[in-house]
Formats: structure tokens, sequence, C-alpha cells
């Protein structure tokens, strides 16, 4: 009866042994997974803030008659002295 108990035994531990290491090994596999994508949701955080804004439409550009309007105001107002409202206007025309 023991010569039968020694080779069941060192089944059991060569079996054993098997189970832990395939075990181990599933584990590494599955955090490296885990890591994998943790590591492409930053990128992908990292690409959007770096992407360019998507244009938005501006308002479009004042046309003279409202910059002239503008200006007159300005000047109006005392923000603009007679030499700085002749030269912004001559400017503004051409």
């Amino acid at each position: 009866m023991f010569r039968r108990r020694r080779p069941l035994l060192r089944a059991a531990a060569v079996g054993g042994g098997a189970y832990v290491a395939g075990k181990s090994v599933a584990r590494r596999s599955a955090e490296q997974g885990q890591q994998e994508d943790e590591q492409n949701e930053r990128i992908g955080d990292l690409e959007q803030q770096q992407a360019p804004p998507e244009p938005d439409q501006q308002a479009p550009a004042p046309s003279m008659p409202d910059q002239l309007n503008q200006l007159t105001a300005l000047h109006e107002q005392g923000a603009l002295t007679d030499d700085e409202f002749s030269s912004a206007k001559a400017k503004l025309l051409g």
C-alpha cells in the first residue's frame, strides 16, 4: 500500500502545481488586458483634448457704415480725440 501512495502523491503535487501555474497565468493575462483597456482609454482622452476645436460660426465683420457709426459714437463720447478719429476714419475708408 505504501508503494501506491507515493505515485498518487507525486501526481497530486504535479497536478496541483500545474493548476496554480495556470491560474497565475490567467490572472496575469486578465490584469494585462485591463491595463491595456485603461491605457487605450487614456490615449483616447488625450486625443480628444488635443483635437482642434470645432470652428464656431463667427459673427460677420461689421460693415463699413456700422464701423463709422461706432467711431462717431466713440468720438462723441470723448474716447477718441479729433486726430484719432480722423486717422481711424481715413484708415477705414482706405
